[in-house]
């Protein structure tokens, strides 16, 4: 088949949306099918190999602004949407796949009504639980209708729905939302996860190999409640003085949680790597972990949490929406309420124990398995097939 996905987000920005679009378009391109990504453009990073899938998929560019209050963040520009509209429709394709709800949204659902392809989208994100903290100055109760208005408006703009757990899929029908839709959850290709070296990572950084180390690996923003593991981990402090905890991610909270970490007297506790490389210096710092946290109560599924899994890292996190549904049957990891001193209480038994952190590492490459690509991969096939076996609708003039 040949597959057009259209996204206002893709690598080099380090997301769970970009992470989700990679895996799947190289699965599938390693399947024999062609895809091509249509993405914006970041400036002089964009076009790096590494962040257009090694060659195994197209990557096309859009113009694109930065976006003043996200300044991580570009908008693909209005003016070049005619022009991707017009190229794009010269070529050949069995279905569109939507990621985004911006711009990629109007240029999908464009292309969709001039061609009579099939378009199919993927709900990521609850932007229920995110636009408050982007409007703060807007009262709660309007920003949470009028995020489930405008998921409502757009969802029924396509002709099917991927979400990736049975929680997000829940919320959408209490929104009233009638598109068919599919869960698929985003797998990882195992393979990528089989390597790091934590002993490295903390010869690197000076972190000594004895002592208690905690890791997360998040986006920083305020919806991803880093700031909830800031105390935990000045509450574990008290029992354990040398406590390490490692953040690896980048994003708009960052300068917050470092003042934050100020605040509790964290400084000599607490380092920030920023984005690491995926195929060498994230795997090691994962692996530097001895416990893996996570806290997030709006993810749509919880990407990090499988990948600790395969690297063996014992997990202690919160389940809520989508990381439930990960966690559910998991044997590699404690199940936290948001409580401070529950938390902390978790963290703190399976750093005293560690024939228990023993177990969890043993288990967690098998729990990973049921998440694994080669396995998703073919749910999205037989989904991109069906919606692309139906009857077109008749192409607009």
């Amino acid at each position: 088949m040949n597959i057009l996905m259209l996204s206002d987000v893709y690598l080099p920005r380090v997301n769970g949306v970009s992470t989700s679009i990679r895996t799947f378009a190289r699965a599938l391109a390693r399947r024999g099918h062609a895809v091509t990504v249509v993405a914006p453009d970041y400036g002089a990073d964009s076009g790096q190999e590494a962040h257009d899938g090694h060659g195994e998929f197209e990557v096309l560019r859009l113009p694109a602004r930065v976006i003043f209050f996200d300044p991580e963040d570009c908008l693909i520009r209005g003016a070049s949407l005619r022009t991707a509209q017009a190229q794009l429709l010269r070529r050949d394709w069995d279905v569109i796949h939507i990621h985004t709800p911006f711009r990629a949204h109007v240029l999908g659902t464009r292309l969709a009504r001039r061609s009579g392809l099939p378009t199919v989208e993927t709900y990521h994100t609850y932007f229920e639980e995110y636009v408050g903290h982007y409007l703060p100055w807007l009262p709660a109760p309007l920003t949470r209708w009028l995020a489930r208005r405008v998921s409502r408006h757009l969802c029924h703009g396509v002709d099917h729905l991927v979400v990736p757990s049975q929680q997000m899929a829940e919320v959408l029908e209490r929104y009233g939302i009638a598109t068919p839709s599919t869960v698929i959850p985003t797998g990882i290709d195992l393979d990528e996860f089989a390597g790091g070296n934590g002993a490295r990572f903390r010869l690197a950084h000076g972190i000594d190999p004895q002592c208690p180390t905690l890791v997360t690996v998040s986006r920083l923003s305020m919806e991803k409640n880093i700031a909830f593991l800031l105390r935990v981990v000045h509450q574990l402090v008290m029992e354990f003085p040398d406590l390490q905890f490692l953040i690896a991610g980048e994003g708009p909270d960052a300068a917050r949680l470092k003042h934050l970490a100020g605040e509790l007297g964290l400084q000599e506790h607490v380092r920030f790597f920023g984005n690491l490389d995926r195929r060498s210096s994230l795997l090691d710092a994962y692996r530097a972990g001895d416990v893996f946290v996570f806290a997030s109560p709006t993810e749509t599924q919880g990407l990090v949490l499988i990948e600790a899994m395969a690297l063996g890292v014992p997990i202690v996190s919160t389940a809520v929406m989508g990381t439930a549904t990960v966690l559910r049957d998991a044997r590699s990891a404690l199940v936290s309420a948001e409580d401070v001193d529950a938390f902390a209480s978790q963290v703190a038994r399976l750093l005293r124990a560690p024939e228990l952190r023993a177990t969890l590492v043993k288990a967690g490459p098998e729990d990973a398995r049921a998440w694994s690509m080669q396995a998703l991969v073919h749910e999205v096939e037989t989904l991109y097939g069906h919606l692309a076996g139906q009857e077109r609708v008749p192409a607009m003039r």
